[in-house]
């Protein structure tokens, strides 16, 4: 592998879930080189985040089948870790609306690449409460609850009022104007008068996937 690539083969052992790569900005070749290396039957599961369906199509045909992606989540794994078992916690990913999907999506796909049960949850959003308050019997069949959402990003305060799940909240970039991109969704969530609720940076979905599999990994320890 190219010098300039320092691959943390090690964090897998070390932090109990393997390294991911983030694929926005990482120059074509470096890019090439990583997903030429990781595809189906290399025997190391490798998640990449932010894969534009161009640097994949640039592959030769028989790499692009090495790797399961989808184009929601711009999200591609070759191998991925095997399912857990029953005993293991599940997760609840809930969008304001399907407009969150890119990033909804992202943490779908980390959960389904590291093998945590999940299930979407979408257009719950606090405009409509009667939608949010119909699934929730269902949401709280799950063991850690993700929400996802822009604009006032509401959702998050009201779902962390009406559950005893840990609850992660993911502001996106989705809105108009002063929306700003996300920081609007941020800054309500962080100000959430619901106790509980934890924030991760706008549109990390990804980040979202993987504390939610730490939380139910510390509940299988015990």
């Amino acid at each position: 592998m190219s010098e300039r690539i320092l691959f943390d083969e090690a964090r897998d052992a070390r932090i109990g879930l393997p390294e991911a790569v983030f694929s926005e900005g990482k120059d074509p070749e470096s890019l090439k080189e990583l997903l030429l290396r990781f595809r189906r039957g290399c025997g190391h599961p490798i998640l990449f985040t932010r894969l534009s369906i161009k640097a994949l199509e640039a592959l030769p045909e028989d790499v692009r089948e090495g790797y399961s992606y989808d184009p929601i989540s711009r999200t591609a794994y070759g191998e991925k870790l095997p399912e857990r078992g029953e005993g293991y916690g599940s997760v609840a990913i809930v969008t304001a609306g399907t407009s969150d999907a890119f990033v909804s999506h992202e943490a779908g796909r980390t959960l389904e690449y590291l093998g945590v049960r999940h299930e979407y949850f979408e257009d719950c959003g606090v405009a409509g409460l009667w939608r949010l308050e119909k699934r929730l019997p269902e949401i709280n069949r799950h063991s850690v609850v993700i929400v996802c959402a822009g604009l006032d990003a509401a959702i998050a305060s009201v779902l962390g009022g009406l559950t005893g799940r840990p609850l992660i909240a993911v502001p996106t970039s989705v809105g108009y104007g002063a929306a700003s991109g996300g920081e609007t969704a941020l800054h309500s969530m962080l100000c959430s008068c619901a106790p509980g609720v934890a924030v991760m940076n706008i549109d990390n979905g990804y980040g979202a996937g993987y504390i939610a599999t730490q939380i139910n990994r510390m509940a299988v320890k015990k």
